[in-house]
């Protein structure tokens, strides 16, 4: 009914319930149609309101790197403007079961907590990779390659995801969460994470085959060709990527707690290459006059938080399996124990002698003593999680 009709009425019904003309205060059909008027006022604002948001949804989506070079297509997220509220894990509550592992998973759409919290994903794709924040506000997921580039979001405690980054070819974070490095096209960048937003981003020209790796402390190891020996650690400086000196490792798995690397070397042409260390402040120079055992692996590598083992893919008996290493007695005739099926993710470490890691599809728990007494890594039930999506196994805290 337009709202004249509905005024008329209204004065009409009021009129009829008065016996005689007498002084009022106020008119009440006046008064009806004015508290119409206000509650149609309400409604408009709140439409009004929802458009605004969503406009601002979209431009947001669509922003690019303020500093960046235009024509750019790696998108960093706006910041949260409502006031600071630090969120950190709830105390277990109805959402929780039985732990599925001693590290946190990512089990489709669910994070499945060493606690034996289940906090569903809200707001984030598929995640390849994933890490616990330290200070226990939530989590970092590197989201799988798609047509747009890969994601970082920032995961809070309730699982509700907000976008990092957006559009890279790669991304690596540090052991604590608190650096990402990404590299798309021959742009290399790197900044920091405080509260959510990324600062003090700092980019450098790279050739376009190099691949990123990981953090080195404050620098980021870049391999200056997936087809060649040589890697290069990217001390964050602006500019054309020095290439250094290095041009005999072959692949670099991960750090020890003093800093040097392990890695592998090529000892010469036509040789296959062998396990060493690498010394981070010398181009990567072998940090020892040996050299250990040959793995013929595929790059996928971890060492235990004390830096005593080794747990890489490599062959054994003619299998790609993963192998065990005991790095204090690294030289050529070392013995290398098969752990189990090979490494396929994420290896995790929940003690100096035990991780987890997935093998296609599959979640399984490595002991040394398992590997030891030639027992391979034994598998973990999970809970049924879709075809398709393979246990994510959470790094860090």
């Amino acid at each position: 009914m337009p709202l004249t009709e509905l005024e008329g009425a209204v004065r009409e019904v009021f009129s009829r319930q008065v016996a005689a003309p007498r002084a009022v205060a106020g008119d009440p059909a006046s008064a009806v149609i004015r508290r119409a008027n206000r509650i149609q006022r309400r409604r408009s604002l709140t439409g009004l309101s929802l458009a605004a948001a969503a406009i601002v949804l979209v431009s947001a989506g669509g922003m690019h790197l303020r500093d960046g070079p235009p024509g750019g297509s790696v998108v960093i997220g706006e910041p949260d403007e409502s006031p600071a509220v630090t969120r950190t894990m709830p105390p277990p509550g109805p959402d929780t079961e039985s732990p599925v592992a001693e590290v946190d998973l990512v089990l489709g759409r669910t994070i499945a907590t060493a606690q034996g919290r289940r906090v569903p994903l809200l707001g984030a794709g598929v995640v390849e990779r994933a890490h616990r924040l330290t200070d226990g506000r939530g989590w970092l997921a590197v989201g799988a390659p798609t047509m747009a580039g890969r994601f970082l979001w920032a995961v809070a405690p309730d699982g509700a995801a907000q976008v990092l980054l957006a559009g890279a070819d790669e991304i690596v974070l540090d052991r604590e969460g608190r650096q990402v490095a990404w590299k798309q096209g021959t742009e290399l960048a790197a900044a920091g994470i405080v509260n959510g937003e990324l600062v003090a981003t700092v980019r450098a020209e790279a050739p376009a085959e190099a691949v990123l790796l990981r953090f080195v402390n404050n620098a980021v190891l870049v391999r200056l060709a997936p087809d060649r020996p040589g890697h290069v650690l990217w001390r964050r400086n602006p500019g054309p990527l020095d290439r250094g000196g290095d041009r005999a490792s072959v692949r670099v798995f991960d750090a020890l707690p003093d800093g040097r690397l392990v890695g592998e070397v090529a000892r010469g042409a036509g040789q296959p290459a062998c396990l060493t260390l690498l010394d981070p402040t010398r181009d990567l120079v072998p940090a020892q006059p040996e050299c250990g055992p040959e793995l013929d692996g595929d790059g996928r590598g971890s060492v235990s938080p004390d830096g005593r083992w080794l747990l890489v893919n490599g062959r054994s008996g003619g299998q790609h399996s993963a192998l065990l290493v005991d790095l204090e007695r690294l030289e050529p005739s070392a013995e290398v124990r098969r752990a189990g099926p090979a490494m396929t993710g994420t290896v995790a470490w929940s003690a100096p002698d035990t991780a987890y890691y997935a093998a296609a599809g599959d979640l399984l728990r490595f002991s040394v003593d398992r590997a030891g007494a030639s027992r391979p890594a034994a598998r973990v039930a999970l809970p049924s999680v879709a075809a398709g999506e393979p246990p994510v196994v959470v790094s860090g805290a």
